[in-house]
């Protein structure tokens, strides 16, 4: 049985909303608007295409206190001399290999995103967690997948 995809995009709108989580509601919002103006020809350019266009927006964010020069050359000698910024830099490699880790998954299996955006609610709601987006959720969810089939083989 196919759920209606304008039925499916409310649901994560209002799953979004109730949860906290802008980016759902919006994404969802936008795809919706998409579809309801019948510009779905975008959706394969826009799949194709989108999480490199994010990820482009999302680093030149992280970079923008290099740029203003807001970070002075003594804080970036720091991280390589003090141990919280070598735990900073092993912490910033660590995550970054989980967020490809997560997208290789989300990539392979998409509709593993509803699963992690209600354990996003979950971990906002029971955990007083905040949600930063599906990447690090979708490397942390490849990871157990890993050790669940590590652990029992006959499993997957």
């Amino acid at each position: 049985m196919r759920m209606n995809p304008d039925l499916l995009l409310v649901l994560l709108i209002v799953i979004g909303l109730v949860g906290r989580s802008p980016i759902i509601a919006t994404a969802a919002s936008l795809l919706l608007i998409l579809k309801l103006t019948h510009l779905e020809r975008f959706f394969p350019a826009v799949e194709r295409r989108g999480l490199e266009v994010g990820l482009l927006f999302l680093t030149i964010a992280v970079l923008v206190p290099f740029a203003s020069g807001r970070i002075s050359l003594k804080e970036v000698w720091a991280a390589f001399t003090s141990l919280p910024g070598l735990l900073a830099i092993a912490g910033g490699a660590v995550a970054t290999y989980m967020n490809g880790k997560g997208l290789d998954l989300l990539k392979v299996d998409p509709q593993m995103i509803i699963g992690l955006v209600i354990g996003s609610i979950f971990g906002i709601i029971f955990l007083r967690g905040i949600p930063v987006g599906p990447l690090m959720a979708a490397g942390i969810t490849a990871m157990l997948l890993k050790i669940v089939d590590w652990l029992w083989p006959w499993s997957s």
